[in-house]
């Protein structure tokens, strides 16, 4: 099941199956100590260890008052 997107690539950081051990591995049921990007054939998406990126901010400097006029 994925969340909001159909297309969300896989990575042993939100597999169901692995815990987090340090900032760039974590321990999988099926592998062991695996690089938090990688993944197998054993993946299954857990939607709550998935930080999703941050919007981009929008920038408003170029836009002039008469842009806001009627």
């Amino acid at each position: 099941m994925a969340l909001f997107q159909k297309n969300i690539d896989p990575r042993c950081s939100y597999c169901a199956r692995s815990r987090p051990l340090d900032a760039d591995q974590v321990v999988c049921d099926k592998k062991g100590v695996m690089s938090g990007a990688s993944h197998c054939r054993a993946f299954r998406y857990d939607p709550l260890k998935r930080v999703p990126p941050r919007p981009a901010k929008a920038d408003f400097s170029g836009l002039k008052d008469e842009d806001f006029q009627l």
